[in-house]
């Protein structure tokens, strides 16, 4: 924490100083009462009461001096804010071996399950949007600040959604950017504050070279965080293979390109063979998407305890030590 005006602390030691001479005043109280022999008379003029409510509103007084000084010393803090018109651009792989089970109960369900929480915890101020891709990518849902569209669009999420069979990642983030440059009239000559999440299973086998769209966002300035989901013991067999047969085909985890594009780009790169290290995965991208460090005065906070502890110490006089007639 930093002050525009520090000096001004010092008036804490004038605050101090109330306190040591309330201290003070008490001892001496103390004295002269031990001096006054008349017990009956003084039991009737000051009777009984618990002894620590006659402080409670003198601290509470010198505890709202403090804060006032500390308000008036005009405190700052570093506080993340979302950016104006930030947008999330959220890829998900719908090939077929997102149906593979070593994630229960197979990597597609688990990543929209994932992706539902993800964009339901960020801000709501902020523009998200959906990419599906196999051997293609589509944008399932524009950038929009309709949690509810965006949620339906998950739903949507299916194998052969997206397509001719293969993995198109840099097709997904070139749609990705896409979809962000034509976020509003401006988007185009002046690109809103974006990133790129984007989660697969495997390598590209389709479409645009990763590197060439990893080269695209960083002109742009977007971030590409990818997700690299699954185990390598995954396998896909029976419906998913297009047969009513047995059998099955190893598709393994293969995360090499999402995380070249991530280093590329300046985001982050996660392995995720579980979904609950998906969930913390996508956690990690949503505490820091969206958002830029500002400093802010924050005095309105302690001045506003500060009044809050002074109606307290009033409230604490009139209802303990207020004579009725």
């Amino acid at each position: 924490m930093t002050w525009l005006s520090p000096e001004r602390l010092w008036l804490l030691v004038g605050v101090a100083a109330l306190a040591v001479a309330y201290v003070l005043l008490q001892r001496r109280r103390s004295r002269y009462a031990v001096r006054f022999t008349n017990l009956k008379l003084l039991d009737r003029v000051a009777p009984k009461r618990p002894q620590w409510r006659r402080h409670v509103p003198a601290g509470l007084f010198l505890a709202m001096l403090a804060l006032l000084v500390v308000g008036f010393a005009r405190p700052q803090s570093q506080v993340q804010v979302p950016r104006e018109r930030a947008t999330v651009l959220v890829a998900v792989d719908v090939s077929r071996s997102m149906l593979a089970t070593d994630v229960d109960p197979d990597r597609l369900t688990a990543a929209k399950a994932a992706a539902r929480e993800f964009v339901a915890d960020l801000p709501e101020q902020f523009n998200v949007g959906l990419v599906g891709f196999a051997g293609t990518a589509s944008v399932f849902v524009p950038p929009v600040t309709d949690r509810a569209a965006v949620d339906a669009g998950i739903n949507r999420l299916a194998e052969g959604t997206a397509g001719r069979a293969g993995t198109a990642i840099g097709d997904a983030i070139a749609t990705s950017l896409e979809a962000i440059r034509t976020l509003d009239a401006a988007a185009g000559e002046d690109v809103p504050p974006a990133r790129v999440v984007v989660l697969s299973d495997g390598a590209n086998t389709a479409g645009q070279d990763p590197a060439e769209a990893a080269a695209q966002a960083t002109e742009f300035g977007v971030p590409v965080d990818a997700i690299s989901f699954g185990t390598v013991n995954g396998t896909i067999g029976g419906s998913a293979l297009g047969g009513g047969g047995g059998g099955s085909q190893p598709v393994p985890v293969d995360g090499q390109t999402l995380q070249a594009v991530a280093d590329a780009t300046g985001g982050n790169y996660f392995e995720a063979g579980s979904a609950e290290e998906l969930r913390s995965a996508y956690a990690d991208i949503g505490s820091s998407v969206g958002y830029q460090t500002e400093t802010q005065d924050v005095s309105a906070r302690f001045i506003g305890f500060g009044l809050l502890l002074a109606v307290l110490a009033a409230l604490a006089s009139m209802f303990w030590f207020a004579r009725l007639p």
